[in-house]
């Protein structure tokens, strides 16, 4: 069991975050399946994931590591996550953000980060990655999963705290700048860009809509999985990268 440790924010400024969203995104389980999938090779030990949320990622990824920290800002998702991982004494769920949470861990001492949906949410994400590459141990891993495509820019990106959405190359700068070295860059979800584009970035939609969200998952995802797979898309919805600290 967790000890009430792990329900108590450290430092936290608490977020006011219903997090209806993340209920809705939740139906997505192709396209959730789909990025632990590619990120589950590369994740082993420590694992921290910031911004768990509900547990979407946070639930597939656990089979996958020895211990995994799960970092959340909304104090009633934090509680959630809480309740859904009680039984389990190798989850600790803290109610806090990166940046009062990060760059606090000792040097070396977490085998994988896993960011999916957050990086994008940090004002200073340059220093966000330094803390995390300090914290990481030597041959230690960085997932990442950001909004690609500057050009894409929404009211939802916006009404969600988006500070930006990326570029291959912002990514590249970013692990340049610490040392990292990538082992995994590409775009995801190269169909998802045209229903972007027209409902979010012109038509100005700053929810999501549970009906096509199941529609697009079931139909759409597995064949463009399978294709993205075999044949890499030169643009895309999303960019996913991994990146590793140098043994020396």
């Amino acid at each position: 069991m967790l000890s009430d440790k792990a329900v108590t924010p450290i430092g936290a400024e608490t977020v006011d975050y219903p997090g209806e969203d993340l209920n809705v995104l939740s139906a997505s389980k192709n396209y959730y399946r789909w990025i632990v999938d590619i990120m589950e090779p590369f994740v082993s030990g420590h694992t921290v994931e910031y911004g768990a949320g509900i547990g979407t990622m946070s639930q597939r990824l656990r089979p996958h590591v020895e211990r995994l920290t799960l970092i959340e800002p909304a104090t009633h998702l934090a509680e959630r996550l809480t309740h859904s991982f009680k039984d389990d004494a190798a989850v600790e769920v803290l109610n806090n953000t990166l940046e009062r949470h990060a760059p606090f861990l000792p040097a070396g001492s977490i085998d994988a980060f896993v960011l999916v949906n957050v990086l994008e949410h940090i004002e200073d994400d340059a220093q966000a990655v330094k803390w995390m590459f300090e914290a990481l141990a030597p041959g230690g891993k960085l997932a990442l999963f950001v909004p690609a495509l500057p050009w894409l820019m929404s009211d939802l990106d916006r009404a969600h705290g988006h500070f930006r959405r990326y570029r291959r190359q912002d990514l590249v700068r970013l692990m340049d700048m610490v040392g990292a070295e990538i082992e995994l860059l590409h775009f995801f979800d190269m169909p998802g860009i045209v229903p972007w584009w027209l409902l979010n970035t012109i038509g100005g939609k700053v929810d999501f809509n549970l009906p096509a969200v199941r529609v697009f998952d079931s139909l759409v995802i597995p064949p463009t999985r399978w294709l993205e797979t075999r044949f890499p898309p030169p643009i895309g919805k999303n960019l996913v990268m991994v990146a590793h600290k140098p043994r020396r």
